[in-house]
């Protein structure tokens, strides 16, 4: 899903319990020696975890204990040793027992073997990898037009549409292995990615409902049923949940004030490029029908990360808020990914949005590209109709 994977995506890592395990992890990448290191990451109860090693003939070791639960974890190659990069990286599990992993070449296209949710994660990116060849294909085809045919809308339409039916088949691979794989610790991390990406509460919930008791009992589990009533609460047909937020010039803003119009919940950032890109067709959408009861309230996930502060993360929203000539009522808390009106919205991967009609109710969610202006379009040529029969 090499789309949607770009997103940026907030997912909760599988946390460890209070029974320890010992884990080792053995690995060969190539022959690589000093001063190329591996570097393993991974997050416990908020906290990040950090290791190293230096390479010998391509060969490297890991060792520790970790909890009952099985936690996410990264391993990323860096043949200089400089740091922590996420450039040759790959996706672990680590579990009690032995971990292998193996390539001529790149870390990326390691084999990874060990116990269950190493082995049940390799068949879960069989299943989400089986469409990058179309991919691939689609991205070759982009390549190779010319200017002139890349400007024409037939073309993009006929671009949007092969992407779409690319990225529906690989979410409907996350769906599946979720529904084959209940008791696995890997169908909370399929159904995460699931629900980011616009999937409706009526196809989530028994999803949810039909994993095994020990994996609704992880803490990710737990968390994940937690936040089921408020994807409930963001069902299509549902009320908009209200909020009121301060806006760039430090004046509270109520979603309430908006009632009577039809309003896009927009969700972004500064930092994520994805919503960047989308920006120009939020914008395309917003002008062409700002004087027909449509307006666009839009919430910044914007925040301190790193080392940048509060005032830093201020400074970039207003500056993308200006770059992008968003015109419209933008908010936000600064509180990055623990914004209130994205946990109010269950919203776990941006950019995200919500249509939500005069009276309130939640007609459209996760509209981009031509969906939105189409949406739009339906809506008001509907209205412009009406109005001309009178």
């Amino acid at each position: 899903m090499k789309k949607l994977i770009a997103a940026a995506v907030a997912l909760a890592p599988l946390m460890a319990l209070a029974q320890d395990g010992a884990y080792t992890i053995e690995g060969k990448i190539g022959n690589y020696n000093a001063p190329a290191k591996v570097y393993l990451d991974y997050m416990v109860k908020d906290k990040e975890v950090r290791d190293s090693v230096v390479l010998k003939d391509g060969r490297f070791q890991f060792k520790g204990t970790i909890g009952a639960t099985p936690i996410n974890a990264y391993l990323a190659l860096n043949d200089k040793g400089t740091g922590l990069i996420f450039k040759d990286y790959k996706a672990i599990y680590l579990e009690k027992g032995d971990i292998n992993v193996n390539s001529a070449t790149k870390l990326a296209d390691a084999k990874v073997d060990g116990p269950k949710a190493n082995q049940d994660n390799a068949k879960y990116e069989v299943m989400t990898k089986a469409f990058d060849a179309d991919q691939d294909a689609l991205d070759a085809k982009i390549k190779a037009e010319t200017p002139e045919q890349k400007d024409s809308e037939a073309y993009q339409r006929e671009i949007a549409a092969a992407q779409k039916a690319i990225d529906d088949k690989q979410m409907n691979a996350h769906k599946t292995f979720v529904q084959q794989n209940p008791g696995s610790y890997i169908s909370i991390m399929a159904l995460e990615m699931y629900s980011a990406y616009g999937a409706d509460y009526a196809d989530i919930a028994p999803l949810y409902e039909g994993l095994t008791p020990e994996i609704k009992g992880t803490d990710q589990g737990k968390e994940f049923g937690e936040r089921l009533p408020k994807l409930k609460a963001v069902a299509l047909g549902a009320t908009a949940p209200l909020f009121a937020e301060a806006d760039t010039a430090g004046k509270t803003v109520s979603l309430e004030s908006f009632r009577g119009k039809y309003v896009l919940v927009d969700f972004w950032a500064s930092w994520c490029g994805p919503c960047r890109r989308e920006n120009p067709n939020v914008v395309k959408g917003y002008n062409k029908y700002k004087g027909k009861n449509f307006t666009i309230v839009g919430v910044s996930l914007d925040g301190p990360r790193g080392k940048i502060d509060l005032a830093k993360a201020k400074q970039s929203w207003l500056d993308a808020i200006h770059k992008d000539k968003l015109t419209w009522t933008q908010v936000s808390d600064l509180k990055f990914w623990k914004s209130k009106e994205a946990d109010l919205y269950a919203v776990r991967g941006i950019p995200a949005n919500f249509l939500i009609d005069p009276n309130g109710k939640i007609i459209a969610k996760s509209l981009h590209g031509f969906e939105l202006q189409d949406k739009l379009a339906e809506i008001f040529g509907k209205a412009e109709t009406a109005g001309g029969s009178k």
